[in-house]
């Protein structure tokens, strides 16, 4: 079935990545697969770096590591079997590029009712969805 799982999560809503999380752990402990939990942190516009601490960059970095680690810990699979990584940029291009290199074959994907501009520019979900190369499972 599936070996390797990719959830991406949200720091900023992680309750909404547990049903997502749920459900790759139900598929690792079929197929004796592996979860990666990813997160992606946005980029600081290069004419605001001016105005916050040299040290900002890694201090966020440093945080979403800490948190997802934490959840990380909670998944309920061995230690092995689960892994975390923070990346930096746009959430579909850095979650796409993290499935194609880590070989994942499925992104689980938490998702809520889209708001309307969801509905005019398309959510990161959604484009998940259609540019992914491996399957994807959307939990609501």
């Amino acid at each position: 079935m599936y070996k390797s799982i990719l959830v991406p999560v949200d720091l900023a809503e992680a309750e909404l990545a547990e049903p997502a999380i749920a459900a790759a752990v139900a598929f690792a402990e079929m197929s004796g697969g592996t979860v990666r939990l990813v997160h992606v942190r946005s980029l600081v516009p290069i004419t605001y770096m001016e105005f916050v601490p040299a040290d900002f960059d890694a201090g966020q970095q440093s945080d979403a590591e800490s948190r997802l680690a934490a959840i990380a810990a909670g998944v309920s699979l061995p230690a092995e079997r689960v892994s975390a990584r923070v990346l930096v940029g746009s959430v579909h291009g850095e979650v796409l590029a993290e499935a194609e290199a880590s070989g994942a074959d499925l992104i689980v994907i938490g998702s809520h009712e889209p708001g309307m501009l969801a509905y005019v520019i398309g959510s990161n979900a959604s484009t998940i969805v259609r540019r992914a190369k491996c399957s994807v499972l959307v939990v609501r």
